[in-house]
């Protein structure tokens, strides 16, 4: 029933998931193919838990080699597509592909699943409000892959609970530990005894001689050892020194071999047809966009403590990944987007509709007095803050809150923010 469960998900949203992958077609359709076969060996592996008994760690991890595999490819190909005009639909399948990992968590893996399931849908709401004027086919898509890991969270829920079930009887394969003794059932008797063993006459010799030592008298002290007075320690102070204490061995110079650093990347500054890409800059306070149209986009990718000024007006900018980097703007046609960064911060001159900040810790946004409309969304972020402008050119700093407080209200939920705590 276990498989049967497994393969109701591959024949059912899984299928409809790739069927519209291959309609949308592109980087989309190549992605789903990955992972199929991702999906495929995970399915090889809920087959063999129910053929086996539970193998040892080592062997479990190589079984488990095929799915790992598969899900690096997954999350490689976005990162090798990320001028991808689909970059969205790539981004949420990265994103919550880790679902898969549920065969390793020992305790309650339903709610892993549900975790990375939030993760991608982020990127699933992009996909949504981008094409649900434009195309329907994209948002049936993204429902599909939703309904996926929804349905394989009621698969676990169902068959295994806190855990994947090892139901097999077989052995182990091989290298494996040999498989458990069978449940119940006394121990067989241990062997007979053989009496003709044992050797009662050359007990009784034994005895007499132990007896015949001791009827032996004040002679039986003979044979002892003297104590001398140079084996005596208060006559002998050198043999009152005893083992030496324990030292910690010192370190040795040598470097300790640990894993390779990632490669450094070379800085880039381009434009891609209506894409200007900014990527693993470094220090750079220079960074400046200019001759920009209304229809462009910008996008930071892992920088480091570097400036980006964007002059003129684009529909969308978005930082990725970067850490203490400030982004100084006129204005934006959709939103500005933070994504995974570290302390970083932002000006607008002109107006901004809206700003999405999504794990984040560390943000800082300075408003003008057109930009007082702002609707900013929020999502696993701390250290928020808004400065609004003041007459005398000053700013006044007011927090966003962090902690939620929810209520049951009839058959709805009713969530306030907790301001003192925020």
């Amino acid at each position: 029933m276990s498989v049967a469960g497994y393969e109701d998900i591959i024949a059912g949203p899984l299928a409809e998931y790739l069927a519209l992958s291959a309609q949308i077609g592109g980087d989309v359709a190549a992605h789903a193919q990955i992972v199929k076969a991702a999906f495929d060996a995970q399915l090889r592996y809920v087959t063999l838990a129910t053929q086996m008994a539970k193998p040892p760690q080592a062997k479990e991890m190589e079984l488990l080699q095929p799915t790992s595999t598969q899900i690096s490819a997954i999350c490689d190909f976005r990162e090798k597509h990320r001028t991808s005009p689909l970059f969205n639909h790539l981004s949420a399948i990265s994103e919550s592909i880790p679902a898969l990992g549920w065969v390793c968590t020992t305790s309650m893996p339903g709610p892993h699943v549900k975790e990375m399931k939030d993760a991608g849908q982020f990127y699933t709401n992009r996909v949504l409000k981008e094409w649900k004027e434009k195309d329907p086919k994209h948002v049936e898509w993204a429902r599909a892959w939703l309904q996926t890991l929804t349905d394989m969270q009621a698969y676990i829920k169902q068959y295994h609970t806190t855990g994947l079930v090892w139901s097999g009887k077989g052995a182990a394969p091989a290298g494996g530990a040999p498989p458990p003794p069978p449940p119940g059932g006394m121990p067989p008797p241990p062997p007979p005894l053989d009496l003709n063993a044992l050797k009662l006459d050359s007990a009784g010799d034994d005895r007499s001689a132990l007896f015949a030592q001791i009827n032996q008298g004040a002679d039986i002290t003979k044979n002892l050892k003297k104590v001398t007075g140079d084996m005596q320690t208060h006559k002998n102070p050198s043999l009152r020194t005893g083992p030496a204490p324990f030292k910690t061995p010192a370190k040795s110079s040598a470097p300790v071999a640990t894993n390779s650093a990632p490669p450094v990347k070379d800085p880039v500054f381009t434009r891609d047809g209506k894409k200007w890409l900014i990527e693993y800059q470094k220090n750079n306070s220079g960074l400046v966009v200019e001759n920009a149209e209304m229809n462009n986009v910008v996008y930071m990718f892992r920088c480091e403590g570097s400036t980006l000024t964007v002059k003129g007006k684009v529909n969308n900018i978005v930082l990725d990944s970067c850490k203490k980097c400030s982004l100084l703007f006129d204005s934006v046609v959709a939103s500005i987007e933070f994504v995974n960064c570290q302390s970083v911060q932002m000006q607008v001159l002109g107006s901004v509709p809206t700003v999405s900040i999504d794990k984040t810790d560390g943000c800082q946004m300075y408003l003008s007095k057109d930009s007082l409309g702002v609707e900013i969304v929020s999502s696993k972020s701390s250290e928020m803050n808004i400065l609004l402008p003041e007459a005398n050119g000053d700013f006044t700093e007011l927090a966003l809150p962090e902690q939620f407080k929810t209520f049951i209200n009839g058959k709805t939920l009713k969530t306030v923010c907790v301001d003192s705590l925020g």
